[in-house]
């Protein structure tokens, strides 16, 4: 019963050599087409997961934006009068450049936890077909 998958079909005899490589150059284009299937939607994954942690750098930049324009705001109003307004202003600044640097650190670690966006189940796979070749060849 093994022997039937290497018969040819409707002759009952065993394929000739060309016809081996044939199917075998047919069915790498698949298995490479399929792996190339699998690389493209495991990056499409993490490039979904790396948008998060980008999208939090783009919060940080805005919210440091305005914290440097308070910051400004604070040396005018210091140098301007030097009452407790300036002091105000001051620690709102101050608690801005916190929850910036609070944004920039989690999206620092989303990043990191997506970085390189390397398809590691296509390449297990891969090397699990080239193992599968090799034995295959060798029997």
């Amino acid at each position: 019963m093994a022997d039937a998958q290497w018969t040819t079909p409707g002759s009952g005899e065993r394929p000739s050599i060309g016809e081996l490589f044939s199917r075998l150059s047919e069915q790498s284009s698949q298995l490479v087409r399929a792996e190339i299937e699998l690389a493209k939607a495991e990056l499409a994954q993490k490039a979904k997961a790396s948008a998060i942690g980008i999208g939090l750098f783009v919060a940080a930049g805005l919210l440091a934006f305005f914290a440097f324009a308070v910051l400004i705001a604070t040396a005018i109003l210091g140098l301007a009068e030097a009452v407790p307004a300036w002091l105000a202003a001051l620690i709102i600044g101050v608690a801005l450049l916190v929850v910036t640097a609070i944004l920039a650190l989690v999206g620092k670690k989303s990043l990191d936890r997506g970085l390189p966006p390397t398809p590691e189940r296509t390449t297990e796979n891969v090397k699990q077909d080239v193992t599968a070749i090799k034995e295959g060849l060798r029997s």
